[in-house]
């Protein structure tokens, strides 16, 4: 087992935040492997390497939102990076990722909007 990173861009605000980590510890869960487990959790405001902000490298996000959300006050959300660590095989890794990014926000709701619009890198 090795140290994994899961990465996700996010524009949410408090409770939307920990909805997206809920999403990540119940599919950490799911896997039911002895040794798959989340060692570190990291909330950035700003994007690895420095200088430019979250909202820089993520403000894509906030126009997401508006696209899909018309008329609606976006409120406490701004855009932030939420890195996971983990303890898993890669092979672990790639399947958590792949569960996360489909509960997210699933296509098969009819107007395809996402409750926390995301990218995962």
């Amino acid at each position: 087992m090795r140290r994994r990173k899961l990465t996700f861009g996010l524009y949410a605000d408090e409770e939307g935040l920990a909805w997206a980590l809920t999403l990540v510890e119940d599919a950490v869960r799911s896997r039911n492997a002895r040794n798959t487990r989340i060692v570190g959790v990291t909330v950035a405001h700003t994007v690895p390497g420095g200088e430019p902000s979250a909202a820089d490298g993520y403000d894509f996000l906030a126009q997401q939102w508006a696209v899909e959300h018309p008329g609606q006050s976006s409120g406490d959300r701004q855009p932030v990076e939420l890195r996971v660590r983990l303890l898993c095989s890669r092979r672990t890794r790639r399947e958590i990722r792949r569960t996360v990014i489909s509960t997210l926000c699933p296509e098969e709701t009819a107007s395809h909007t996402c409750r926390v619009p995301w990218t995962a890198a």
